[in-house]
């Protein structure tokens, strides 16, 4: 902690201002009354423009005041006269719903405040996604006069009217009371996103058609979750272009063409801008605040975007929309506007998995059965089960292997000094036998796509967000049995019990299937597969302690369920004495070669040949 030392400046400051108050309280005497009214409206002209004030009655005399909108007239040009309305004063208006709540702010005439009303942070505060200045909307223009303006800068005057249950806010940055620009907002019941329009209205010969407006959109993220680095994982910049195209920018800067909808994704909470006239270009930025992991910071990641807009026979003329709301695949999908692109379900057939298989189905499941956790449960039972016939042809496999070994080493001790003739072989073996060790490594890797999918899907399933099952408070997040006293790089301060279940399972899977025959199978210059089977569930351990507890309730789970199928198939369906019968009576019938083995021993024959004669 710094040593707190004595600030002259801030001294001297206080003595100031204590003497200036002395001063003032000296002259406010009762002589003077009558020069109140004068007295009272320079003080009104010298506050500050954001006060937060709604009703002030000595308003009509600055409207009227010919001086005050010469002034404002010499710093703004033909805006000069928005600064002479009420709304120029300060305040807000608010917009609000059963989902969401707006507070627009008649400078600048942007969202100000959005609340979730239905959602709490993991400390159990209001989710804001902008609050106290995190976000910005800036329009920068020229004008025929030279001035360049930013409308951050300048006071819109509101109107709130309703129709048939929507709520409409017109907010008017004013050159005449029939000259304006308008951002138009527009809410409905039942709903995160709104209507929200750009247009200008008799501003052909105030903008400078020749100079592009620009419209410029920030935010910065508010952190929700217990684990900030698990949150920022999966916080982005998410936009789409081309006409259906998405792209994601995690840190860094990007820019595209025709954009549709650009979207600053905070894992479980995203605020999105659509266009229904795509911007023609767009550049965009994000900045990662969260440098290290055992700080605790309020923020997560910088966003911002810079669109240029453009004027139609000097007009602005754009219809947008504004979503403040969850990354909850469902509703996002309902929108019909390629939402669902936001939510991280993975790329190209792992998405696919989810999208028409796990996301249903999970729902499915949730939809009947008494908590989340049972939900994920029932649904790795499923999926083990459905994966069965694959998990029995890897371990028929690895029988069949393991029945061979003997044929093998007595090959491998015979042609020991002819690595060549070895192979040959070996790959006749296999060929009569009916077996083969790549049978074994094709199920596995059959089975990859989904246990990606699921991989991808329980971090992004938003119905898991602050649902406990037995010990876990959060299955979204990571589950705590243990605090340690310091934090352990890469692993984090605490002990997560889920995550050491699911890796003594995998520890043990892994014991019954390749454990038994691994250094019998050890080849020279291979990796020690002995050490990679030890490695395997101690990354398990280190990586899963900050992830999703629902990920590693999976993993323990279906690997429990795995074993289980395991011990089913050796003991009671596979039968190895019949295997090796069957074996030996495949060697003695003739096999008929593909032309890929075939020829593949041609090459190994002649390439025998080849050696002898070299050695002769």
């Amino acid at each position: 902690m710094e040593e707190k030392k004595i600030d002259v400046q801030s001294i001297i400051g206080f003595i100031l201002i204590g003497g200036l108050l002395l001063w003032m309280l000296y002259n406010n005497t009762p002589e003077e009354t009558e020069t109140e009214n004068s007295t009272t409206t320079e003080q009104v002209e010298q506050e500050p423009r954001d006060n937060q004030v709604t009703t002030n009655n000595s308003n009509t005399s600055q409207t009227n005041d010919s001086t005050s909108l010469a002034d404002a007239q010499r710093r703004l040009g033909a805006f000069g006269y928005s600064e002479t309305l009420t709304s120029a004063q300060g305040g807000s208006t608010t917009i609000s719903n059963d989902l969401l709540e707006l507070k627009i702010s008649n400078k600048g005439g942007y969202i100000e405040e959005a609340r979730l009303k239905n959602f709490k942070t993991y400390d159990s505060i209001p989710i804001y996604l902008i609050k106290d200045g995190n976000a910005s909307l800036n329009m920068s223009f020229t004008t025929t006069d030279g001035r360049t303006l930013n409308t951050e800068n300048l006071y819109f005057e509101p109107e709130l009217t309703e129709s048939n249950g929507n709520q409409i806010l017109s907010m008017k940055l004013k050159v005449s009371e029939d000259e304006y620009l308008e951002y138009r907002y527009a809410m409905r019941p039942g709903e995160y996103m709104l209507d929200f329009s750009v247009r200008s209205e008799g501003l052909t010969g105030v903008l400078n058609s020749a100079e592009t407006p620009t419209l410029d959109w920030k935010l910065k993220g508010y952190r929700h979750a217990k684990s900030i680095s698990y949150e920022n994982r999966y916080t982005d910049l998410i936009y789409e272009y081309d006409g259906g195209d998405d792209d994601s920018v995690s840190d860094g800067e990007d820019d595209d063409e025709d954009i549709s909808y650009i979207a600053y994704r905070q894992h479980f909470f995203s605020s999105i801008l659509l266009t229904d006239n795509p911007f023609k270009t767009s550049s965009f930025k994000v900045e990662n605040l969260v440098e290290d992991e055992e700080v605790d910071t309020v923020f997560t990641k910088t966003f911002a975007s810079t669109i240029p807009l453009e004027l139609k026979a000097g007009e602005l003329n754009y219809n947008m929309n504004w979503y403040y709301g969850p990354s909850d695949y469902k509703i996002l999908n309902d929108y019909d506007r390629n939402l669902d692109e936001i939510v991280p379900l993975g790329w190209g057939i792992f998405g696919w998995i989810n999208k028409y298989i796990f996301i249903p189905f999970f729902a499915f499941l949730a939809g009947f059965l008494p908590s989340y956790g049972i939900a994920i449960i029932a649904m790795t039972i499923v999926v083990r089960i459905v994966l069965s016939p694959v998990t029995y042809k890897s371990y028929l496999s690895q029988a069949k292997m393991k029945i061979l070994k003997p044929e093998i080493n007595e090959l491998n001790e015979k042609y020991k000094d002819n690595a060549m003739k070895k192979q040959q072989e070996t790959m006749k073996l296999y060929s009569k036998a009916g077996a083969s060790p790549m049978s074994g490594c094709l199920p596995a890797l059959m089975q990859i796509p989904v246990f990606y999918a699921l991989f991808q899907f329980f971090p992004s399933a938003f119905q898991l967000r602050q649902k406990s099952f037995l010990w876990a408070d959060d299955l979204s997040s990571y589950d705590v049995v243990a605090e340690l006293p310091f934090h352990i790089w890469f692993y984090g301060d605490h002990v997560s019990l889920f995550p050491i279940l699911a890796s003594i399972a995998i520890f043990v899977y892994m014991m019954m299937t390749t454990g038994q025959s691994m250094q019998a199978n050890q080849q020279p210059g291979m990796p020690n597969m002995k050490f990679l089977m030890y490695l395997s569930p101690l990354a398990m351990l280190v990586f899963f302690n900050n992830y999703a507890s629902g990920l590693s309730l999976y993993y323990f789970t279906s690997n429990l369920i795995t074993i289980g199928i395991m011990l089913v198939i050796k003991y009671a369906i596979i039968d190895e004495d019949k295997i090796h019968a069957k074996i030996q009576e495949n060697k003695k019938k003739p096999k008929k070669q593909n032309k890929f083995t075939k020829k593949f021993q041609q090459m190994m024959e002649q390439a025998e040949e080849q050696q002898k004669k070299q050695n002769k």
